[in-house]
């Protein structure tokens, strides 16, 4: 159990993590405390913001100079949304005191082994199957108690363990009441839990399944700073966090995205050839709730599902992808506003885990073009609009990016 306090405006606040560790054997207890430091603090991400207070104190160990800065840039960054829905100025926030001693790194003599977190949607699955194809047995993970998950984690055959979050009820009571609230950089406080475990059980990766697509900001506010709601899944932070478990805990541990390079059509076109997992994944976020799924894997109307069809359609058959949501999206003229969405004709997406605008617009004009879809409701209604708009090639699109993270050895046979 690990129990981590706060106290906001003189209320006491606790979250409680509840790792599997039993039978575990820690070899190194330094990087330990320096990596439950990093969740502390990564997770009071979601308390602070309640108040947006104007000074952060610690009663424990500080931070130093270089993490105080990172920490900073994490809540300005990562609260970004929260900032704009609530018209607040994330660059007048407190800033963190660095009053710690800077500490170094330990070795830590990990073993070969890969924790692969697992969300239940097509990304991780995809994941999971590029590491088996290089020849790793990897350990599957979730963060929270999602039944799905679950069910995905046993059709993938993977030994599989289960991290409990259990946020203070007092949060949920300050936003009935009023206090500020929204999206938060789930990512990065999951992650720092991720790295506690990896510690604590033996692994020396934590592989995640984000993808390059979430490195397209969500919008731009009105003085040009780029507003993500994926901004924990990105790129930039994966290398902040990067260079935070190298510097601060162990150089050898490595955390990135096994999927760094690929944009969610690519996924999605490596995706449709995994029918074993067609039955069972869902990327509805409306299953991942911390008091319960609310819909039976697809709701069929929020962005995911919307992305997640539009993604995987030029791909499959519409009798395939019917089979999947139990209903063609495309084909139901009430879905037109939802899919309009995606194409960012004002500029902004809708604020999701979806992919970027250019691969929804490349999408329909693929759709457009297949006698399979191009008669469907939604698809015959947008068609025209992509005149106006820059359309990417879908080829292109599927094609690996440049920037990554990810081991010399894992980019065999890409």
């Amino acid at each position: 159990m690990v129990e981590l306090f706060y106290r906001l405006d003189g209320i006491e606040l606790q979250e409680r993590f509840r790792l599997p560790i039993e039978g575990g054997g820690c070899r190194c207890p330094e990087a330990l405390d320096a990596a439950l430091d990093l969740l502390h603090w990564t997770a009071g991400v979601s308390y602070w913001k309640a108040g947006c207070p104007p000074s952060i104190a610690f009663e424990g160990r500080a931070p130093d100079a270089w993490q105080a800065a990172w920490l900073a840039r994490l809540y300005r960054e990562g609260l970004a949304e929260f900032a704009w829905r609530n018209g607040l100025d994330q660059d007048a926030w407190a800033t963190f005191p660095a009053g710690g001693a800077p500490s170094g790194a330990v070795r830590c003599r990990l073993p070969r082994r890969s924790l692969v977190p697992m969300g239940g949607g097509k990304d991780s699955l995809v994941a999971l199957e590029r590491l088996r194809r290089r020849g790793e047995q990897p350990v599957t993970v979730q963060v929270g108690r999602a039944a799905l998950i679950r069910q995905v984690a046993e059709v993938a055959g993977t030994p599989h363990l289960v991290i409990e979050r259990e946020v203070d009820a007092g949060l949920a009571a300050l936003n009935r009441q009023g206090a500020w609230n929204g999206h938060v950089p789930i990512t990065a406080i999951n992650a720092s839990a991720l790295i506690v475990l990896a510690l604590a059980r033996g692994f020396d990766r934590v592989v995640f399944a984000n993808e390059h697509s979430a490195d397209e900001a969500t919008l731009h506010d009105e003085r040009g700073r780029p507003v993500n709601h994926q901004f924990s899944k990105s790129l930039e932070f994966e290398t902040m966090l990067g260079e935070w478990v190298g510097r601060c805990i162990t150089p050898d541990l490595s955390v990135f995205s096994i999927l760094r390079r690929d944009r969610e059509l690519a996924i999605c076109r490596e995706f449709a050839g995994l029918e074993r997992y067609h039955g069972v994944f869902s990327s509805c976020n409306r299953n991942f709730h911390l008091d319960g799924a609310r819909t039976d894997r697809w709701c069929g109307h929020c962005p995911k599902c919307h992305f997640v069809f539009l993604a995987l359609a030029p791909f499959m058959s519409p009798e395939a992808l019917t089979g999947i949501f139990g209903a063609n999206l495309l084909a139901d003229g009430g879905q037109l506003p939802g899919f309009r969405s995606l194409l960012a004709i004002d500029g902004a997406k809708p604020f999701e885990c979806v992919g970027e605008a250019g691969e929804a617009r490349a999408a329909l004009a693929a759709l457009s073009a297949d006698p399979r879809w191009r008669d469907c409701t939604v698809v015959s209604a947008l068609a025209p609009s992509l005149a106006d708009l820059d359309v990417p090639e879908l080829d292109r699109l599927c094609r690996p990016a440049r920037a990554h993270r990810i081991p010399d050895e894992l980019l065999a046979d890409d």
